[in-house]
């Protein structure tokens, strides 16, 4: 049985590999003998070198390949995987140097060195970006109509925040359980097949991050137009796609100092509006108690129907689902990110959408999608309304940013498994899925020249809403077909909190298919063509991972 041997204190300084890692000698091959003693090797690699023993025989192995000494560490990116392999001496070239191996693993395996990865405030922000973005700006003008009552408004918000939560809970056991990229995509395709995986996947890459970024780049313009009177919101709109996209393309490091820059910034801005709001607002007849109509409201399609457009405004609560791999320590990170945000962003819609109601008239908010625009303009005058709303078109560069980063690892991970994607999962030595990001960025330029706010968000946000349903049920199934998978975080409340996003989200899609047919028609025909692409791609093969 062969032993492994390690570097002890003692009189030889020459050094030898160890028999796996070494060249093939004959045993004839001159010792080398000294008197200086040689440190301690702790670091852990897959092979170590070995002193030439002063009193014991060269140990020869059995093998004749030898492989090369690398560098191991837990949850390493693609990027350092790279690094690492490139840097790592090998043990099987005869000349090397046993002291530099020494010096390259101490310095490699330092404690102060920086992890790889984004640190779980930089995973917030983008929990964060994603959700405070267009919905939160702009909804609120189709919900008064169909719901005129302060208090009942409030509700369709808290009961927004309420699903997003447990659907948060439910998301983060199976992040720290199955931690890969992708999210529906990843999670469907481990719990149900491989073809469900797809079916949201393609979702997502298709209209599940570029229609919300289309969203977002369209409520910049319209917001951006209250700024300066007379300018194209279409080409402003695309021109920020661009500029976000060529950011991005720099490398993750940079698309991180710009998010969180982007994501606090948009944060202060609310807390100054809602500050603003609370000290400067008049009132305008918005009634925030209840009253014996406002239940019946409660318990109405109008308010079934308004829940579309409030979960499109928490859209975003599961973002560090899809970027696992860019995240350090993701087992804890991302489920604590999912949390964290989403119980940050309920608190400041609750508080925005009172300040919005009670600025003001309801009346001026129906059917609007700049609210924010009208509630800053009685705030503040026209001047001050027109300052809020260019303050309000940073805040949305934030939430396009944020898309912008998520959307094409999607895309990156299911080119790592169908063949027939592979160009998406092109990275480039700055960690940058170039390729995806390039074909997101087309997809929403297409989309800014074609169809209205209103439906593009019923559509999408109807498909979304069904993935979701589904990821959350996966956590139910697991549990009965995988107990004894390793689940470092579980759902709190389960089944209970699982239970309540399935059935707030089952009520709302139930309403939404009734009440707006062809809009839910269309989201299922993207699902449907979701599966079609997975079928070709299945004949034209797809990897071991996804199968």
């Amino acid at each position: 049985m062969k032993k492994r041997l390690r570097i002890a204190t003692g009189s030889s300084t020459n050094t030898t590999p160890p028999a796996s890692c070494a060249t093939p000698a004959s045993s004839s091959t001159p010792r080398v003998r000294s008197s200086t003693p040689t440190p301690i090797l702790t670091s852990s690699t897959t092979c170590h070198p070995t002193p030439a023993w002063r009193s014991r025989p060269r140990v020869q192995s059995s093998r004749r390949f030898s492989p090369p000494c690398r560098l191991t560490s837990p949850n390493p990116s693609p990027c350092a995987a790279r690094a690492a392999s490139k840097s790592a001496p090998s043990c099987g070239q005869s000349a090397i140097d046993a002291r530099t191996c020494f010096e390259t693993l101490r310095a490699v395996s330092t404690p102060d060195s920086k992890p790889a990865g984004i640190s779980l405030s930089t995973a917030v922000a983008v929990v964060v970006a994603n959700m405070v973005g267009t919905g939160v700006f702009t909804s609120l003008g189709f919900q008064v109509g169909g719901l005129p009552s302060g208090f009942a408004l409030l509700v369709l918000w808290a009961v927004g925040g309420l699903c997003a939560f447990c659907g948060a809970l439910a998301y983060g056991e199976l992040a720290a359980a199955m931690p890969r990229s992708g999210g529906e995509y990843h999670f469907l395709a481990r719990i149900f097949h491989p073809a469900a995986g797809f079916m949201a996947g393609w979702i997502s890459f298709t209209v599940g991050f570029a229609a919300p970024i289309a969203l977002a780049a369209m409520a910049f313009g319209k917001y951006f137009g209250g700024v300066v009177p007379g300018a194209s919101a279409t080409v402003l709109s695309v021109f920020m796609v661009l500029v976000v996209a060529v950011v991005h393309s720099a490398g993750i490091h940079t698309a991180a100092r710009f998010q969180n820059a982007a994501t606090w910034m948009k944060v202060a801005l609310i807390l100054v509006f809602i500050g603003a709001g609370a000290a400067l607002g008049e009132g305008h007849g918005a009634r925030f108690t209840p009253a014996a109509e406002d239940w019946a409201l409660v318990t109405s399609t109008p308010f079934a129907v308004s829940l579309v457009y409030v979960m499109y405004a928490y859209a975003g609560w599961n973002a560090t689902t899809y970027i696992v791999g860019d995240i350090r320590e993701p087992r804890r990170n991302v489920p604590l990110s999912i949390a964290l945000g989403t119980l940050l962003v309920t608190g400041l819609y609750l508080a925005l959408n009172t300040v919005f109601l009670h600025a003001a008239p309801m009346d001026e908010l129906e059917g609007r999608v700049e609210v924010g625009h009208v509630a800053a303009g009685h705030l503040f005058g026209e001047s001050g309304g027109r300052l809020m709303s260019g303050l309000i078109c940073l805040g949305l560069v934030s939430s396009v940013s944020a898309m912008t980063w998520v959307g094409p690892r999607v895309a990156m991970t299911m080119g790592q498994d169908a063949r027939l994607l592979a160009p998406l999962a092109r990275v480039d030595r700055r960690g940058t899925p170039q390729v995806a990001l390039a074909l997101q960025t087309l997809i929403v330029a297409a989309l800014l020249m074609t169809s209205t706010f209103e439906k593009v968000l019923t559509c999408v946000q109807f498909s979304i809403q069904l993935c979701s349903f589904l990821t959350v049920l996966g956590v139910m199934v697991l549990r009965r077909t995988q107990p004894g998978l390793h689940r470092p975080v579980r759902c709190w409340g389960y089944p209970l909190t699982p239970l309540i996003f399935m059935g707030i989200s089952l009520w709302m899609l139930v309403y939404v298919l009734k009440e707006r047919t062809w809009e839910s028609l269309a989201g299922l025909g993207i699902m449907v063509s979701g599966l079609l692409v997975y079928a070709v791609s299945a004949k034209n093969g797809m990897t071991a991972k996804a199968l």
